[in-house]
């Protein structure tokens, strides 16, 4: 008792070199982004204006948040480690699964109505679009790239390769042979999945770094086609006027045989809308549906054993060339969905919206949500999809700031700041704790040092 007082008691010096260090860390993070800013003179000229005072204040912020984390937070973590000899494993998921998930399907699927309850037809528009169906689209994402990393644990930086086969199949098939999109969804799927298993065969050799590497490698050559191979993909320029995704053969348009005249209601694109966030919420539950159940067969579990040890995995007769290799082409599956979708919403797709930073963003949200739970992706897509979108709203903040300030450009500040804080605080996601596959007659707890992923 009296070590663990002695150990309690605040340690300033401790925190003072603390604050100092995340102080000077700040100040040279920051001081090209925030000190500094390049504007246009009367000139048409740059010119270096400085920005100190914003730089004194973030590298303040930073010092006093260094200080209260060594001198408070870190002792009490250590505490209740301390305390906590045996964790009770799925509490948290069983909550989730139990009483936040039920909720949070209700609440997707009333959305739509909730925003034209409370906005209106013109005001919902966009927080359906911008929120709604943007959210729901990366969550369609995340829980495809969960099976690679989250499930099977390949490093994929690639996947926005997968996400843009989807997107240019659909674009091409619709336009040159005018198919449908419910004609075209699977193929779309099925094409991914197959460049999917393209990517897969160089690799079965590579773990961690070196995987990472080729799998980025492979997504920038499928960029730099989609750039260069012109007569096919138009290059930077694009292909426009892919077709839009009907309801049941009645398109979204104001003539006679639309869908608003066809069901005797005043033309407005609310309905298109509205149809697109159902027709992707769908495809999310699909995603999910699949994926919980691919979790309990057999390759489920060898994707889990393919993760926690692929020496043990072999040495129990899996045969990791298949296990790695459905992976790849499963998870590149739903991401073909998931780009064929963005096409038909979008009506427009080049290069630009299929660069690493989309695979980036998608790998964050799996890892921020914590590998291998979906209910962990589907609120860190929300958290940071949907924490985008809202800063670009908050121009009262220029009243504060000054009129030249975007908060849209601090995002990706932000977004570092997120990820530093997720390590330090909670280092395996939001959901850390998942419920185990399989079990014999009742969950038990499993030791943290004999997995790779943590407890339970």
């Amino acid at each position: 008792m009296a070590e663990d007082a002695k150990q309690l008691q605040p340690d300033y010096a401790k925190a003072l070199k603390d604050a100092a260090f995340a102080a000077l860390i700040a100040f040279a993070i920051l001081l090209p982004m925030v000190g500094f800013k390049t504007v246009q003179n009367i000139h048409n000229a740059l010119v270096l204006e400085t920005r100190f005072s914003w730089l004194a204040a973030f590298v303040a912020i930073f010092a006093a948040s260094g200080f209260l984390n060594s001198l408070y937070l870190v002792p009490w973590r250590e505490a209740r480690a301390r305390q906590t000899k045996a964790r009770v494993p799925g509490k948290i998921s069983q909550f989730l699964s139990r009483r936040f998930a039920p909720f949070a399907l209700g609440f997707v699927i009333v959305y739509p109505a909730i925003a034209l309850l409370l906005a209106g037809t013109g005001g919902s528009l966009k927080w359906i679009d911008n929120f709604g169906i943007q959210i729901l689209i990366y969550v369609m994402l995340g829980f495809g790239l969960n099976i690679v990393v989250g499930l099977a644990g390949l490093l994929d930086l690639g996947y926005v390769a997968f996400y843009a086969v989807g997107a240019y199949s659909y674009a091409l098939l619709a336009k040159t042979f005018g198919l449908s999109f419910y004609a075209l969804l699977p193929l779309a799927g099925i094409l991914a999945a197959f460049w999917g298993v393209l990517l897969g065969f160089p690799v079965l050799r590579l773990r961690g770094d070196y995987l990472a590497i080729v799998t980025m490698a492979f997504g920038e050559i499928i960029r730099l086609v989609l750039i260069n191979w012109i007569p096919v993909t138009n290059g930077y320029a694009g292909i426009s006027g892919v077709p839009r995704p009907s309801f049941f053969g009645i398109p979204f348009n104001a003539s006679d045989d639309g869908f608003a005249a066809t069901f005797g209601l005043p033309f407005s694109p609310i309905y298109r809308t509205i149809f697109l966030y159902y027709l992707i919420l769908a495809l999310a539950l699909l995603t999910a549906f699949v994926t919980l159940r691919l979790r309990r067969l057999p390759i489920g579990r060898a994707w889990e054993a393919l993760r926690e040890d692929e020496i043990a995995c072999r040495s129990l007769g899996i045969n990791t060339t298949s296990t790695k290799l459905t992976a790849f082409a499963i998870g590149a599956m739903f991401a073909g969905f998931a780009g064929s979708f963005f096409a038909a919403r979008q009506g427009f797709i080049s290069p630009e919206s299929f660069t690493f930073f989309e695979s980036a963003t998608i790998l964050a949200i799996v890892v921020l949500g914590g590998m291998g739970s979906q209910i962990g992706v589907a609120i860190a897509a929300v958290v940071m999809v949907g924490g985008t979108e809202i800063l670009r709203d908050l121009d009262f903040l220029k009243q504060v700031f000054g009129r030249d300030f975007d908060p849209a450009q601090y995002r990706m500040l932000l977004f570092g700041f997120a990820m530093v804080a997720i390590m330090i605080w909670k280092p395996r996601g939001l959901v850390s704790t998942r419920e185990p596959s399989v079990f014999l007659k009742e969950r038990k707890v499993i030791s943290r040092d004999l997995v790779k992923e943590g407890h339970g």
